[in-house]
């Protein structure tokens, strides 16, 4: 097998967004049309040969892109709408708890409201539910591709920080912002954090081919401390594909006041394409294995 290694890393300096490049957020990725109930085929029109890769990559790009970070507007019902501001303030609540001054009073005070308000959930089933995909790298091409759950870019995951994803011309950009809770060294982010980042940018990254594909091999290079609470800016791009693998790279720039870029982390990640009908096995287990272990509690 190739090795992921042998990519030439991008030299240390950092790029400028491309020109005329907003910002990588949510609302510049823009609404997509879904493509509708006839899956990849309507989405890429009849026009098109679903065995040609480069109409797999098209359609990832026109399609998939704009859902890293929004779903189809007709999709956004008042429940998913709810179900990111109660994410959105579950993270308010753990960037306080991790750095708090709070006397113990205050603690047991918002623990025992905390409590109260997780009992609310007890009355309804929980645990089976899955929706959308939980990493951009598994998508693949998929037309209803939706990562509101997922731990790194999920806007209704209380877990993700969240990183918003952008495809400029081929090129993935990506922007993150970790707080106190994602500390590792004094002022920085956890290493850990950083390479679950870059899994997944380069997945989101490799998705481009149109080829859902999981992980290999990721390599991770700290160049530079990755501070907290300063903006982060992320680049992956595809480098070969070789049959079934992969080949991708990214680099991570801590975002200065003044503007600059300094680089804090290199990477090279090597994927490898499978049938998505394996993804549907691992759903249709990852459920069962729900439903057993609730009806064992």
């Amino acid at each position: 097998m190739t090795d992921a290694g042998d990519v030439t890393p991008t030299p240390a300096d950092g790029p400028a967004r491309p020109d005329g490049a907003p910002a990588p957020d949510a609302a510049s990725a823009g609404p997509v049309e879904s493509a509708g109930p006839g899956g990849v085929a309507a989405g890429l029109g009849t026009g098109l040969d679903l065995d040609d890769p480069e109409a797999r990559a098209r359609f990832a790009r026109t399609v998939l892109t704009g859902r890293w970070q929004e779903p189809p507007p007709d999709q956004m019902t008042s429940r998913r709408v709810e179900m990111r501001r109660l994410a959105d303030s579950m993270r308010i609540i753990i960037e306080r708890l991790v750095a708090t001054a709070a006397p113990t009073e205050a603690i047991i005070e918002v623990a025992n409201q905390l409590a109260h308000a997780a009992l609310a959930f007890d009355h309804w089933p929980h645990g089976t539910l899955y929706e959308g995909f939980a990493e951009a790298a598994n998508a693949g091409g998929d037309p209803h591709a939706m990562f509101e759950h997922s731990p790194l870019i999920g806007r209704a995951n209380p877990l993700a920080p969240p990183m918003r994803l952008l495809d400029l011309d081929g090129v993935v950009h990506g922007q993150v912002t970790f707080g106190s809770a994602y500390e590792g060294p004094p002022g920085c982010v956890h290493g850990g954090y950083i390479a679950a980042a870059f899994d997944e940018l380069l997945g989101a990254t490799q998705s481009l081919s149109g080829n859902p594909g999981m992980t290999g091999r990721l390599t991770i290079h700290y160049r530079s401390p990755t501070p907290l609470h300063a903006e982060l800016h992320l680049v992956g791009r595809i480098t070969r594909i070789d049959g079934r693998k992969i080949f991708t790279e990214g680099q991570l720039y801590a975002t200065g006041e003044d503007g600059s870029e300094r680089l804090c982390a290199e990477a090279e990640g090597l994927f490898i394409s499978i049938e998505f009908g394996r993804f549907a096995d691992l759903k249709a287990q990852r459920e069962q294995a729900e439903r057993d272990r609730l009806e064992g509690r």
